[in-house]
């Protein structure tokens, strides 16, 4: 039984998604399982803090340049309370390659004095303080809970969203009506690895641009795939 969070309450209140969809969903979880046996958090970091700043650079720039740029940012401001107190133009210098580095340091400025101020220095392990720091969203906050503090969570980003919508587990643009409906489609024990599972499989194979239908392992669970012989749900 998932604990019943806002959102689980928010969910059970709506009808109740068929089983056939619940199944299709547990069995595409069940074989990208076997296809991304190491599926994981592509993003380095040693301690909480550290994802959470990770996380924050990763927004409209790839893991692999955000781990380019953290080992010297972390050298430099290894934990809340040292980049609380950073000067503006060097934490902007150090991350600009990321994209958007004004906003960015911003948002690190800010939610490392929340966390220094708020919660003695300490990142906290619960979404809802988690939220209320400044530049943090559910997105956010459900990657570091999950790979940090092993509390489950699905991290809707643009993969998620769109492959979502492909393989008809949702038929909503709305990150947190995704999120919804994904957590009661997926078993609350898995929601953190089929995160990541469906974001290896949005990397590799079911790309924006041009998905590789004709290599995709779990063409036969999808209704987007040509030929498919499943159906989406209607809205």
């Amino acid at each position: 039984m998932p604990r019943r969070t806002p959102l689980t309450v928010a969910a059970s209140q709506d009808a109740d998604p068929p089983v056939s969809l619940v199944r299709r969903a547990r069995a595409i979880n069940r074989a990208l399982a076997d296809v991304y046996p190491d599926a994981r958090c592509e993003l380095d970091y040693g301690t909480p803090f550290q994802l959470l700043a990770a996380t924050v650079l990763s927004a409209q720039c790839t893991d692999v340049r955000v781990n380019q740029v953290t080992p010297a940012l972390f050298a430099r401001f290894p934990d809340a309370a040292a980049m609380a107190s950073a000067d503006r133009h060097e934490l902007e210098e150090l991350i600009r390659s990321t994209g958007f580095y004004r906003a960015k340091a911003e948002s690190l400025l800010g939610l490392s004095r929340d966390i220094v101020e708020k919660h003695d220095g300490e990142v906290p392990g619960r979404l809802k303080d988690l939220v209320t720091l400044r530049g943090v969203g559910r997105k956010t906050a459900n990657v570091v809970l999950g790979n940090a503090f092993d509390v489950p969570g699905i991290t809707v980003d643009t993969h998620m969203g769109r492959l979502a919508r492909r393989l008809g587990l949702t038929v909503n643009d709305d990150p947190v009506a995704v999120e919804r409906d994904l957590m009661a489609l997926i078993e609350r024990r898995e929601w953190t690895l089929w995160s990541h599972r469906i974001i290896f499989h949005g990397r590799r194979r079911c790309t924006a641009r041009k998905p590789d239908c004709g290599s995709c392992e779990i063409a036969a669970l999808c209704p987007s795939a040509p030929g498919a012989a499943v159906r989406a749900p209607r809205a």
